[in-house]
């Protein structure tokens, strides 16, 4: 099962089925009744005739408010290989933050912003929270995760690197690409180490397995859990392996025209092309104008 928001003009935002050749989705329920108890409704499979995808639009099944958490340097060969390589590891992960709106779709295209010398990508694994998490145990954690999708943490290293702070470099416009949802039935556990590779313009630049996660997810949700409480809704993005574009001699970043894919054994491939800032510029200055009075 492959779960997706869809948009059709003039409509709230629903969360259902793409079929198998991605032509067709099958709504399950409205965004917000689905979060409200994600396992009952994937459970219970769709209950509406097929819809065109071409009748409306794909969006990430987010909510407004949900948290994007974000765990940096959770590979080791990807510590080894940046700027943190003479760090000591650090006891408890590193996280940052996204916000609902950078993320988008497969099929989307995600401007290079302004000042960048491209983007950098970084194929990921993103955790779906499926039940509220209060102290919970890296058990109870896990058992809470509803879902897996394939994620594409694309990044503005020249935004990211002027300060201490990620946050500015992690959230371009549409810089978040999210895969469909694989309920976890499906997926497994990511500590039995499953492959995940990114590709540009057809070549193999990461090949890695999430057993070698330094913060399995469980461990890290128990552990944000402690802070603040985690709701149906969340987003935990895993980390990346080694492979990235900075850290190579002599760099290299992706560019407008250049193709870039993540695949996730048994969640599925997520591809999206780069463009150009103007792309970003005139999808701004074509937006309706808000209304006073």
């Amino acid at each position: 099962m492959r779960v997706v928001g869809f948009r059709r003009q003039g409509t709230a935002t629903e969360v259902g089925c793409l079929s198998p050749d991605g032509h067709e989705v099958t709504v399950l329920a409205g965004l917000e009744e689905f979060w409200s108890d994600p396992r009952g409704h994937l459970a219970r499979g769709p209950g509406e005739p097929a819809v065109a995808v071409s009748a409306g639009e794909l969006v990430p099944p987010v909510l407004p408010d949900a948290r994007v958490i974000c765990v940096g340097l959770n590979y080791l060969e990807h510590v080894a290989e940046g700027s943190f390589r003479d760090r000591e590891l650090p006891a408890h992960p590193t996280l940052f933050a996204r916000w609902t709106q950078s993320l988008t779709v497969d099929g989307a295209e995600v401007p290079v912003p302004s000042g960048e010398d491209g983007l950098d990508w970084e194929g990921e694994i993103v955790a779906w929270v499926g039940a509220p998490l209060v102290d919970a145990s890296p058990q109870e954690a896990l058992a809470a995760v509803v879902g897996y999708s394939a994620f594409n943490d694309l990044t503005s290293r020249r935004a990211q690197k002027l300060t201490s702070q990620w946050i500015l470099g992690k959230n371009g416009d549409r810089s978040g690409p999210l895969g469909p949802l694989v309920p976890a039935a499906e997926v497994g556990d990511l500590r039995d180490g499953l492959r995940l590779r990114t590709y540009v313009n057809g070549e193999v630049v990461q090949d890695g397995s999430t057993a070698d996660m330094v913060y399995g997810v469980g461990d890290t949700l128990a552990h944000i859990s402690r802070t603040l409480t985690l709701r149906p809704g969340d987003l935990l993005a895993t980390g990346t392996p080694s492979g990235v574009g900075y850290a190579r001699t002599p760099p290299w970043l992706l560019q407008p025209g250049d193709t870039v894919e993540v695949e996730v054994e048994r969640i599925g491939r997520l591809r999206n092309t780069v463009t150009g800032n103007e792309a970003r510029v005139a999808a701004v200055s074509t937006r309706p104008s808000a209304q006073t009075g």
